[in-house]
This record gives structure tokens, C-alpha cells and sequence, in this order.
């Protein structure tokens, strides 16, 4: 079964680069940055409220051609909303596919000063748009009221990771998924239900 491997975090914990690293590592998986979306649509700097719907309209679209061609996406796209986060299950569901959500997170200042070490990124000038450096700390807050929303999240604690260590942790994670769909096939389960990663 083709995943939609959603990695989840507040701006600039590295879910980017994890994401590009892990399509480098499994050849066939979609590395579907929306926000390489938004900067692929005109006018976004002066418009950003604006074109992020598109741009994740876009990004769904394209999540879900991919997977219904039996091939993974990996999707790092902050998410503290859960209507948004059940708006990507479905878009998963849809194409036959499962859809797996891990939170990165890390210390508050160490995950702000992995956003202000950044180069030049559509979250820079989200964070501009909507106030500045208070508008990091309303996201981590965003985040912490939303994952208890959200059991089945997987959280992956980054604090002592470097990019590639994440990666690792995140395939490891979508092997354990994929396992335990196996006695599950076996069975005759068609729920396609999982128990709740790790916190």
C-alpha cells in the first residue's frame, strides 16, 4: 500500500530537508514541499494568505496521482489544524493509500534557532507576514494544543538528531507501520486501523 508520509512540525524544525533525504534514500517517493508550491505561484510574496490554499489544493492533487500510482509521498507541511491534517487523510484514503503523520519537535529555542539559521524560504516570509517572531512562539503553541488532538500522530523528538539520524527514525517508523498492517491483511481486517506510534 502506497503512504502519504506526512511530516508535521513548526516552521524550521528541518522537516524539508528530512523530507528530501528520505526521497533520495527510496527511489519512486514524491518529495511534495508545499511550500515549493506557493513559490511556484504568482504573486505569492505579496499575497501569501492568499495562495496557500491554492498551493496546498495543488499539493493534494498531486499527492494523490502519485500515490494511486502505488508510490509513496513524503510531505513536509505544517499542520496544527485538524481539519486540515483529516483533509490529507482523506486525499489519502482516496487514492488507496494509507497516511502516516509524524511530528517532529524539539526544545522551543532550539527549534527557533534552527528557523532563524534558514536560508531563503516561503516560511520566512510567512513569519514576516504574521508578526514576526511572536508568530513562531503562537505556532509551537498551535502545535502543543493540537497534538493531544491527534493520538495516532507519531511525535519524533529531534533535540540529539541530525538530519540524517531523523531520517532513519522516520523510515523507521513507516516500517513499523507497514508490519503491522501485515496481521492485520492476514486477518481479514479491512479497517485499516493502527495503534498509535510512540509519543
Amino acid at each position: 500500500m502506497a503512504r502519504l508520509i506526512h511530516l508535521n512540525g513548526p516552521s524550521g524544525i528541518g522537516k524539508s530537508t528530512v523530507a528530501r533525504r528520505y526521497a533520495d534514500l527510496h527511489p519512486g517517493v514524491l518529495d511534495l514541499d508545499a511550500d515549493q508550491v506557493v513559490m511556484m505561484i504568482g504573486g505569492w510574496r505579496t499575497a501569501l494568505r492568499d495562495t496557500l490554499p491554492a498551493a496546498r489544493r495543488l499539493a493534494l492533487a498531486m499527492a494523490e496521482t502519485h500515490l494511486r500510482a502505488g508510490h509513496d509521498v513524503v510531505m513536509p507541511q505544517l499542520v496544527a489544524r485538524v481539519e486540515q491534517a483529516e483533509r490529507f487523510e482523506e486525499a489519502a484514503r482516496a487514492a488507496g493509500g494509507e497516511y502516516v503523520e509524524v511530528m517532529l519537535t524539539a526544545p522551543r529555542p532550539q527549534a527557533k534557532a534552527r528557523f532563524a539559521a534558514r536560508g531563503e524560504h516561503a516560511a520566512t516570509d510567512a513569519m514576516a507576514e504574521l508578526g514576526g517572531p511572536g508568530a513562531l512562539d503562537r505556532i509551537h503553541d498551535h502545535v502543543a494544543e493540537y497534538l493531544p488532538l491527534r493520538p495516532q500522530c507519531t511525535v519524533l523528538d529531534t533535540e540529539h538528531l541530525d538530519p540524517d539520524e531523523t531520517c532513519a527514525r522516520v523510515a523507521e517508523i513507516v516500517a513499523r507501520r507497514a508490519a503491522a498492517e501485515v496481521p492485520s491483511a492476514r486477518n481479514g481486517d479491512q479497517t485499516g486501523s493502527l495503534p498509535p506510534g510512540p509519543a
